[in-house]
């Protein structure tokens, strides 16, 4: 028995011996060539050693961090974690399996092994950094800034670290000191493609469009295997109308890496924007299927519901709880606790104002004249920006508001705070799910009293927003019971600035062109397939017309290409379609004087479009045909133009829609008739009234102010 044991120990030292002897120069040959730069050699010949020798600690390490340089994340964390099972003390090959996992989008796992590292090796600057990484995934963004800022105290040469603060800033919206942090970065590495394209990111958001530019195409120069700097110039790109540019260069992000959330977010806001709702929401759903929890995918998804033609009010509902439930609820959750406003029913209230959009945005147009006109000796009101953009309606807002609170580069955690601090009575929300939304502010309930109105208009889905301003017709009583918020009905869910009155009027065009021109001033975002069919109806159906659209976007030419291609494809020749794009604001207004009947897009709707097109005239305004549908985007021209006593222009049905627009456009005298009693119509309503639209707001705000108080009592 004894005999028999020393045998086999006997037997299993000689094996030792034997594989050690081959092992270590198949080793350090494998090694050789992995500092020869040889990677495919090097690999090839760990792989061999491996095979010969499974748990060989270096082999298994030095080939885990080929394949993870290579991305190959997968099979990296099986290596490395055998790795780390053959020596647990090494804090090299822990780091390493902290990359390939977060790699693997791991990133809480990710943490772990890098702090396994950081306890065997405190003060390694490399490992701080990329720990900072993974915090910054996982939206953990003070404890990655720390982490960052230690590394780089041990090693402020690191340009990795300088990179991941910058990049862990944007993330905070500190914007500024982000490109601080990245001008840092490249500095020390000029040629560093992920900085460059973060960089990028920054500088977009600080609406410095030429710089971030030039910088997503350095990246890409640099880099054109990493799908980060396609993806910053793509986000570039869509924010500057080059929609088709920004596709391309989304499929490019697509090409290395399938799975990249960002690139099936941004490709989907592009296909939007392009009109193609069902592939965009598509391209959400991928984004949601990687990460469910994704708060810009689920508001973009909501938003595209606009367009979708068989999205009724209980779908557009249901995501809007998704939002809540995914996003929302975790938020609140964690929430400051009562608030101590002083429940004076009748005191003068402090109303705060949020929004990204007190710039040149449409729908600034629309709430302008509510801030304009309120009562101040019953109302103070505060304004917090959200957004970098400045321009001179900025200016106009800044005049308006009683306290300016420039909020673009706040963290929600600081903006709530700001906002308790100030003392608001009535929080309102002028973004719903648009793009610069603060919602995640508004889940905390930094005020006592949260509505929303106007900006989106189409509800939130936040049980925490009490109110939502609207009307009968934009939202029917037998679908309010869906909604979050109580509905509150104005003169109309939405009003207008007035326009210039410098922007001179033409009578009917019609009279002196001999023929009738139909009028488009919406997104193409909005000419759906069935729009555009149902106009080609309209064309054909009226000898000689024209059909006018504008937009910004058809400042694009594959986009104005593809879009005369639809009306081909609908019949409609390319011919009689005029098409413009960009212009000032002012030369905008007037291009309606080329118009005689305006067709307002379905399934959503038209809002300032179809008020500028009736408001532009003392003498004359412009009448709009509209399309009555299921769901609130779908019902905006049709609540305007019934609010201004208006119809008869309003429909439910292709057919009557396009027996409108035709009878109207053949009786030229009779239509130029109709469009000189418009300016007395519109002028007799309280939608367009700005003084009487503002007294409205201000009574409800009353109101809900003293139910909130003897709720209290």
């Amino acid at each position: 028995m004894g005999n028999s044991v020393g045998q086999r120990a006997f037997q299993n030292a000689r094996l030792q011996k034997r594989q050690k002897a081959e092992v270590l120069p198949l080793l350090g040959h494998a090694l050789q060539l992995h500092k020869m730069g040889l990677l495919a050699e090097a690999q090839a010949a760990y792989r061999q050693l491996l095979q010969l020798a499974p748990n060989q600690f270096m082999a298994l390490h030095m080939l885990g961090a080929l394949e993870s340089d290579a991305k190959n994340f997968q099979q990296a964390e099986i290596l490395l974690s055998r790795a780390v099972a053959v020596d647990p003390q090494s804090a090299d090959a822990h780091m390493r399996l902290g990359v390939a996992l977060n790699g693997l989008r791991r990133h809480d796992e990710a943490c772990a092994s890098y702090r396994k590292a950081l306890a065997l090796r405190p003060n390694h600057a490399a490992t701080l950094s990329n720990l900072g990484n993974a915090s910054v995934a996982l939206d953990l963004h003070e404890e990655a800034l720390h982490s960052y800022d230690k590394a780089i105290a041990l090693d402020a040469s690191l340009a990795e670290a300088h990179n991941g603060r910058g990049w862990a800033l944007c993330r905070q919206r500190n914007y500024d000191e982000a490109v601080a942090s990245l001008n840092r970065a490249l500095s020390i590495k000029p040629d560093y493609a992920a900085a460059l394209a973060n960089r990028a990111t920054a500088l977009r958001e600080l609406q410095r469009f030429d710089e971030a530019l030039a910088d997503g195409n350095q990246a890409i120069a640099l880099a054109p295997d990493d799908a980060n700097g396609w993806l910053a110039r793509a986000s570039v790109l869509l924010q500057i109308q080059q929609i088709a540019h920004a596709s391309h260069d989304c499929q490019q992000a697509l090409a290395i890496d399938p799975d990249s959330i960002q690139a099936h977010l941004v490709l989907g806001l592009c296909l939007a924007g392009l009109g193609r709702v069902d592939e965009a929401l598509a391209s959400f759903d991928r984004a949601l299927d990687i990460q469910p929890d994704l708060q810009s995918a689920i508001s973009n998804k909501i938003f595209t519901l606009d367009f979708a033609g068989d999205a009724t009010v209980e779908r557009h509902q249901q995501a809007r709880q998704v939002w809540w439930e995914r996003v929302g609820a975790k938020i609140a959750s964690g929430a400051a606790g009562p608030h101590d406003n002083n429940r004076d029913p009748d005191r003068r209230l402090v109303l705060g104002y949020v929004s990204s959009d007190f710039n040149a945005h449409s729908a600034a147009l629309i709430f302008k004249p509510v801030l304009q006109h309120h009562d101040r000796a019953q109302f103070e009101v505060v304004c917090y920006a959200c957004s970098s953009k400045v321009d001179a309606t900025t200016g106009e807002f800044q005049g308006i508001a009683d306290r300016w609170r420039d909020a673009s580069q706040w963290t929600e955690d600081r903006l709530t705070a700001e906002i308790r601090a100030d003392g608001i009575d009535i929080l309102i929300d002028l973004s719903g799910h648009t793009r610069g939304n603060r919602l995640g502010v508004f889940a905390r309930k930094p005020a006592p009293i949260q509505v929303h109105g106007w900006g989106h208009g189409t509800g939130t889905g936040l049980p925490t927003i009490d109110y939502l301003f609207s009307d009968p017709v934009a939202i029917p009583f037998e679908v309010r019971h869906l909604f979050a918020e109580t509905v509150v009905d104005l003169p109309c869910f939405v009003t207008l600035a007035s326009l210039p009155t410098e922007i001179p009027r033409a009578p009917t065009p019609a009279i002196s062109n001999g023929f009738v021109t139909f009028g488009v001033f919406n997104r193409i975002s909005k000419i759906s397939d069935e729009a555009a069919q149902v106009w080609s109806r309209i064309l054909e159906r009226v000898p000689g017309s024209r059909l006018l659209i504008k937009d910004v976007a058809l400042d694009d030419q594959l986009v104005r290409e593809n879009l005369l291609a639809r009306f081909e494809a609908c019949g409609l020749p390319a011919e009689r379609v005029d098409l413009l794009g960009a212009t000032l604001r002012s030369e905008h207004l007037a291009s309606f004087n080329r118009v005689d009947i305006c067709l307002d897009p379905f399934p959503q709707n038209g809002g300032v479009s179809t008020w500028e097109a009736l408001q532009m005239g003392v003498q004359m305004g412009v009448p709009v045909v509209a399309k009555l549908g299921n769901s609130l985007p779908s019902r905006a021209a049709g609540s305007i133009l019934t609010a201004l006593g208006l119809p008869d222009w309003v429909t439910d049905s292709h057919e009557a829609y396009i027996e409108i627009a035709t009878s109207r456009g053949s009786e030229i005298s009779e239509l130029d008739r109709l469009r000189r009693e418009l300016p007395d119509k519109i002028r007799a309503a309280a939608a367009s009234n700005p003084v009487a639209y503002g007294r409205a707001v201000d009574d409800a705000y009353r109101a809900m102010w003293r139910r909130y108080c003897s709720e209290g009592a």
